[in-house]
């Protein structure tokens, strides 16, 4: 392996070109023309453009991206997250055309990429599942039966995709007929795959997942795991690492879980097991996410394991970092800053950065493709940089991370920096680390920043 077409754009791109050169690889960059003074162009050895700004016509477009990874010569490819991470009719263009895809395989995407599909296999493994459909639902009257046996309230969600599309909850047996076909119309548009299953909603929930990596031959290892339960709109705002809610009889069930998951279904590769956990520290698998995640660096922090460099030296034949669990020591926060104003709604606020200076200093790290005079587009998803911070517990983490977002500038769109600045130094309930998935519902009263 030589050299990596890199088919993503944004922080993900410049972070995976860096780790690329860390060992000796060469990486080709793709933009659309939306993208024309993308920073990850710049570090790149060669650029290629592949498609207009529509991400169908461009960083969606199969045979543009295997293009351009035919026309300068690539070997291997890394999709970042997003776009063709989870597609496994992707995978099999690239080995069609003997270019190594960085991740996992075609039929491991096609079982854990379907919820119904991995639901099915983590069960086989052992991992315990949310009470719900056993698999896809035939019809809107399944819907009904099945919901009446586990009880309201219910989340109908897209059996294909994630990011909160194609999901909706239902109160009542009045609300299913309508949120059923809202549901399955979005899936579809969303995903081309308008089929959904049915699971109980977990009331006073916390969003737990487990950082996993494995060779494909039953090797595995767990990389800790993450609390992600700040969210908006079923979207990931905040995550951190370890989990201030779980306790450590419940972390060693749920890495225990993990382990055999990963060993059962021979999985390759970088993922992410995702579980719902109840306030008796119960938790049930959700999905799972068969790329790497946006929120994979504070797993780093926390180990010490290059998580983008382990998965290249897998494609590169070099096996696992190690197996079994990785240490830990410390904490880690990651905040997304997206374009966007928390105080209407989150709305979008693309536009140019007239001022960007991120903050500084020992346990701060920041992943971004953003630069002053950098004009984020309207075309894609909003994230703009990522601020992770650690230190040797949360208090500490949080004292670090008030005054990086402090320091944190940006002039000329709105961003979600003052929402996590008023949620680190003053906010009760996240500081004292036993927030749910309703937190932004719960917190909004409080929280001055989210008010219109």
């Amino acid at each position: 392996m030589k050299r990596v077409l890199v088919a993503n754009r944004g922080e993900i791109a410049v972070r995976v070109i860096r780790a690329c050169h860390e060992l000796g690889l060469e990486a080709v960059a793709v933009y659309s023309t939306a993208d024309r003074e993308g920073a990850w162009l710049r570090l790149a050895d060669r650029a290629v453009c592949i498609g207009p700004p529509a991400a169908r016509d461009s960083y969606l477009s199969h045979g543009n991206v295997i293009g351009a990874a035919e026309t300068t010569g690539c070997d291997a490819l890394h999709p970042g997250y997003g776009f063709l991470s989870e597609s496994p009719q992707f995978v099999r263009t690239c080995e069609d055309n003997d270019i190594v895809f960085i991740g996992p395989t075609a039929d491991s995407m096609e079982v854990l990429g379907d919820k119904s599909l991995a639901k099915a296999a983590m069960r086989t493994a052992g991992m315990p599942l949310v009470p719900g459909s056993e698999g896809r639902l035939a019809s809107v009257d399944q819907a009904r039966s099945v919901a009446g046996e586990v009880g309201y309230p219910v989340l109908l969600k897209a059996a294909s995709g994630g990011g909160g599309r194609g999901m909706r909850p239902v109160a009542d047996p009045s609300e299913l007929e309508s949120a059923y076909a809202t549901a399955t119309a979005e899936a579809q548009a969303a995903f081309g795959d308008g089929g959904l299953y049915l699971e109980k909603i977990v009331v006073d929930a916390h969003h737990v997942e487990v950082q996993v990596v494995g060779d494909g031959e039953g090797g595995a290892l767990v990389v800790g795991e993450r609390e992600c339960s700040v969210q908006r709109r079923h979207q990931k705002l905040l995550e951190e690492s370890p989990s201030p809610f779980l306790s450590e009889a419940a972390r060693t069930q749920l890495y225990d879980a993990a382990l055999g998951a990963v060993r059962s279904t021979k999985y390759r590769n970088a993922g992410t097991i995702e579980c719902l956990l109840g306030a008796d520290q119960s938790f049930y698998f959700m999905e799972m996410n068969t790329r790497l995640q946006v929120e994979h660096p504070v797993s780093e922090q926390v180990t010490g394991i290059d998580l983008v460099r382990a998965q290249l030296q897998l494609a590169m034949g070099k096996g696992l970092p190690q197996q079994g669990i990785a240490p830990a020591r410390g904490h880690a926060i990651e905040f997304r800053i997206n374009a966007e104003d928390p105080s209407r709604g989150f709305m979008p606020s693309p536009g140019p950065l007239r001022r960007f200076r991120p903050p500084l200093g020992r346990g701060v790290r920041v992943d971004t493709h953003g630069y002053e005079g950098y004009t984020v587009p309207p075309n894609y998803d909003s994230l703009v940089a990522k601020l992770i911070v650690s230190d040797d517990d949360r208090d500490a983490a949080l004292a670090r991370a008030g005054q990086a977002l402090a320091e944190f500038e940006v002039e000329g769109i709105s961003t979600t920096i003052p929402l996590f600045r008023e949620m680190v130094t003053s906010e009760p309930l996240f500081r004292s680390g036993v927030y749910t998935t309703a937190y932004l519902e719960e917190a909004a009263g409080r929280l001055s920043s989210l008010s219109a």
